[in-house]
């Protein structure tokens, strides 16, 4: 047998659901991806929550909440503690695309300083600003399970050690998301690759999946989520998007582009950047996201991971692309609030409408005719953006506004008393601790020496708190800061022997005596620069220093929907007709469908049977299913003799030769190759490679053969013609055409 090879989907099949997959390769257990929604429903995680334990490894393909959005809390609560891999920008990305999410949750006002792409987070002020009681992760919670991803280049070799020795994991580019990832898995020489949400287009920022390099792999797993879609070109699809944006503009309405927070978002800076900078356009465009200006001071030193336009362009020019000149950031909608009145365009976050600044925009905006709310992602299912995306559009939406009012009367006096008693309850436990640690204390001092003898004769007037009474011929000495033992016979001076551990490097020392306490960070963090790069505004000071006691109030509102809806296709996937393509030329052996509607999922999966393999499945939830390779891999070891005899053809950049062995085994019981006992057959003449015809003629011209091209073949002299012939699945086909013979030999 090959290669034991399982697949089973713990969400994203026959749906739009987020995306987790369990890949066990010879029993290594591989999470693909561990996505969640806007939602954030805990339900969507109970597959994954049976398995999380028995993960070995997490590999993550796109910085988008339905890749990795569910990391934080999987390692928190669901026991998930793999290693986890990821391309630079996934890892920092996907952590800014986290805190976006929950600052949107959480924060009804900026209550955060942004210092060197940095974000210093003051959780203390953030119980006071909360406009929602989202508790499923913590900024903490984000940090901790981002802290020890293994970040790879694109073709980097990785090496798994220990339960997964021999497999080889290395991620390619996807064309979806800046640093998207086609994983490929390999392990004695059979192929796994885990290829969703790419691109064969190449963009402004991104270039084109190499999925197609990939020939006959063991196992693909695809997505069917575009499967049923075609797209315009790209120049016809950018112009109607510059046109209808225009439109609104000049006939004096706003423009909102829902968005997420560090995807697909940099495409469409790009395409209004590069056209307000051609055409000298004023009206001004706002990014606004808590997290923006960090997005974008990454994704600047992110260029070789870019198209090759932007990287030759910076090469030449040394012009950053993201550079933004027409593009103002932000990180607070009251900043966007003080802007004069006049048409505008706003890229805000959530992209699905669920939370965020674009929630809070759409509702304000909404009941303006002249507005347009311009879609350019399909809204995650069951969310505001997916419903106002039907057509026709729904006339009036209800939406739920959250804020945070300060509490009052009984409310008031009932939480004053919890806090009370919450601090007695601390004062009461660290008192308990302090007399633990003094009984711990005293019966650790064993006193050896003679009670001391006073000189009763010549006594000294007592002085407070320095002499105390008289006990025959001894008398207590008290000293400020010291209690003497109840054991000793006499008062002693405390002492504590040093026990600290030790090692080759010096003293073990604890971490956690270095790590700056949280209000220390506050106080920090309030002396930081000046403006976005450090200092708080007045405004934003007393916000986040308001202690004062509230709790939040949601009430749910009807929204009268009459400004434009559009949705353009900026999504950045493969479409219908080339994902079909793709697959028929890379040929896998086998192939797993997941994430794509019911619909999408059985119309690919019955094109790929017909025309691409025949072994194609599409598995339920918690169903697993055996993609074993039918191939059969062996370990040889060649032995010493046998290497002796070979006489190797160097090749390029390799050696080839001839082997003729066969099989033995070695005193371990493992097999070998051994020389034969016998003279070896002669062999036929191999041509190994696809020869250019260039190089053919080259190399007859050095061995003094007269030749020439004609007609799209070599001519050989007189008599003799050679020409390829065969079409592409009969690459490496020669014929020869003289006089006396005509046939073919393999190349």
């Amino acid at each position: 047998m090959g290669t034991s090879v399982q697949v089973t989907p713990l969400s994203g099949v026959y749906n739009e659901n987020p995306l987790s997959y369990l890949v066990s390769i010879d029993g290594f257990n591989f999470l693909v991806d561990c996505g969640w929604n806007d939602h954030f429903d805990p339900s969507l995680l109970q597959p994954l929550a049976r398995v999380a334990s028995t993960i070995d490894a997490v590999l993550l393909s796109h910085p988008d909440t339905l890749h990795l959005g569910a990391l934080p809390y999987a390692m928190k609560q669901l026991g998930l503690s793999a290693p986890v891999f990821s391309t630079e920008p996934v890892y920092r990305l996907g952590l800014l695309t986290m805190y976006d999410q929950y600052y949107s949750r959480k924060v009804m006002s900026v209550c955060f300083v942004y210092r060197q792409v940095m974000l210093i987070s003051l959780t203390a002020a953030l119980h006071s600003q909360q406009v929602s009681d989202f508790d499923l992760f913590t900024l903490d919670d984000i940090d901790s399970a981002f802290q020890n991803v293994t970040r790879l280049t694109y073709s980097q070799n990785y090496h798994l050690f220990g339960k997964g020795e021999g497999i080889v994991i290395a991620p390619h580019v996807a064309g979806h998301l800046l640093g998207g990832t086609v994983w490929k898995i390999t392990k004695d020489g059979e192929d796994v690759i885990y290829a969703v949400d790419f691109n064969h287009r190449k963009e402004r920022h991104l270039n084109g999946t190499v999925l197609e390099s990939f020939v006959r792999p063991a196992v693909i797993i695809t997505d069917a989520y575009n499967a049923l879609n075609n797209q315009p070109s790209r120049r016809q699809r950018d112009q109607e998007f510059l046109d209808v944006i225009l439109k609104t503009l000049r006939g004096d309405g706003n423009v909102l582009l829902p968005v997420d927070t560090a995807g697909r978002v940099l495409e469409l800076m790009l395409i209004l950047e590069q056209y307000w900078t051609q055409h000298h356009l004023n009206y001004p465009i706002f990014f606004l996201a808590y997290v923006a200006p960090s997005t974008i001071d990454y994704v600047k030193s992110f260029l070789e991971w870019m198209s090759d336009s932007i990287a030759k362009s910076f090469e030449h020019t040394r012009d950053n692309a993201f550079l933004l000149k027409h593009i103002t950031l932000m990180i607070d909608k009251s900043d966007l609030e003080k802007v004069p009145d006049g048409p505008k365009i706003v890229l805000a976050s959530m992209a699905s409408l669920e939370a965020g600044f674009s929630h809070d925009i759409f509702v304000e905006w909404a009941t303006d005719a002249k507005n347009l709310v311009l879609f350019s992602e399909r809204g995650q299912f069951a969310t505001l953006a997916r419903m106002l995306q039907a057509d026709p559009p729904p006339k009036a939406v209800k939406v739920t506004m959250s804020k945070r009012v300060p509490l009052v009367g009984e409310e008031l006096a009932a939480y004053e008393e919890e806090q009370e008693r919450i601090k007695k309850e601390e004062a009461l436990k660290a008192s308990l601790s302090k007399e633990e640690e003094m009984k711990a204390s005293r019966g650790s001092d064993k006193i050896l020496s003679d009670p001391m003898v006073i000189d009763t004769a010549t006594p000294a007037a007592p002085s407070d708190g320095v002499a105390g009474p008289h006990v025959g011929g001894h008398r207590d000495i008290l000293i400020d800061g010291f209690v003497p033992p109840s054991t000793g016979v006499a008062p002693m001076f405390p002492f504590y022997e040093n026990a600290s551990e030790w090692d080759d490097f010096g003293e073990v020392i604890n971490p956690e005596d270095y790590v700056i306490k949280d209000e220390d960070m506050d106080q920090a963090a309030m002396q930081i620069g000046e403006d976005l790069n450090g200092k708080l505004d007045e405004a934003s000071a007393s916000l986040l220093l308001d202690t004062t006691p509230s709790k939040v109030v949601s009430n749910e509102l009807t929204v009268q929907v009459k400004c434009m809806l559009v949705y353009m296709d900026f999504e950045g996937r493969s479409d219908g007709r080339s994902i079909k393509s793709i697959l028929s030329h890379v040929a896998p052996l086998k192939l797993v469908l997941v994430h794509g509607s019911a619909e999408a999922t059985e119309h690919l999966k019955q094109h790929c049977l017909k025309h691409v393999c025949p072994h194609v499945y599409a598995p339920q939830i918690g169903q697993t299913i055996d993609v074993t390779s039918d191939l059969c891999a062996y370990k040889v070891q060649l032995t010493e003799k046998l290497m002796s005899n070979v006489l190797f053809k160097k090749l390029g950049d390799y050696e080839v030769a001839w082997a003729d062995a066969e099989v033995g085994k070695t005193e371990s019981g493992s097999l070998s190759l051994l020389p034969l006992s016998t003279p070896p057959p002669p062999h036929n003449t191999v041509f190994v490679g696809d020869i250019k015809m260039a190089d053919f003629k080259q190399f007859l011209a050095s061995k003094g053969i007269q030749v020439e091209f004609s007609g799209g073949a070599l001519r050989c002299g007189e008599y003799v013609t050679l020409r390829k012939v065969g079409d592409a699945t009969q690459k490496g086909w020669w014929r020869h055409n003289s006089a006396n013979c005509n046939g073919r030999a393999p190349v």
